[in-house]
């Protein structure tokens, strides 16, 4: 069965989240029959951190099958940001600030971190003069429990503990994780 490809305008506009109507056929067309807007499909918050579901993703240039890979993320458990939504494809950014479109099904709503910077504790209470549990390298992905104010719990490697918002990747400041 051929592909069928858009054209450069009409993927500008899809892009731009004006594409909604434009297209006859297909999820969006169905989407807005529905009443909904197929570039918020989820009705979740945009932007929100998600984490990716399998070991290797292909980040398109636009949401659809067709489009080119730009970037190949090959690290399970990895956060990103959805920054964007279309149908079932979600724009996500690492914490570089690559970006690109990705089928939905290659991520997980878990809430994951990133080390970055340097080599941060992880204390066993969320104080930074408390017993240091682990120390994590930079580039070391984990689990993100909960956050209060400016200390986070998570699970880095089997290692529970409490870590700085500042001293990872995964949330924005001030959120409260339950």
């Amino acid at each position: 069965m051929p592909v069928r490809r858009r054209s450069v305008l009409a993927a500008l506009a899809l892009i731009a989240g004006l594409g909604a109507g434009l297209f006859a056929g297909g999820e969006s067309a169905a989407l807005a029959a529905e009443g909904k807007d197929p570039t918020h499909a989820s009705g979740l918050p945009i932007p929100r951190f998600v984490t990716v579901r399998v070991g290797e993703v292909n980040l398109r240039s636009g949401p659809n099958g067709s489009y080119p890979i730009e970037w190949v993320f090959k690290r399970k458990d990895m956060p990103v940001e959805i920054i964007q939504e279309f149908d079932t494809w979600r724009r996500i950014r690492d914490w570089e600030g690559a970006e690109g479109w990705v089928h939905q099904s290659a991520l997980s709503g878990r809430r994951g971190i990133l080390i970055v910077g340097q080599t941060r504790a992880i204390y066993e209470s969320p104080r930074g003069d408390g017993a240091v549990v682990a120390r994590a390298e930079p580039g070391v992905i984990g689990s993100l429990k909960k956050c209060r104010d400016e200390w986070c719990e998570v699970d880095v490697k089997g290692y529970r503990g409490w870590m700085k918002r500042a001293d990872f990747w995964g949330t924005y400041p001030g959120e409260r994780i339950e």
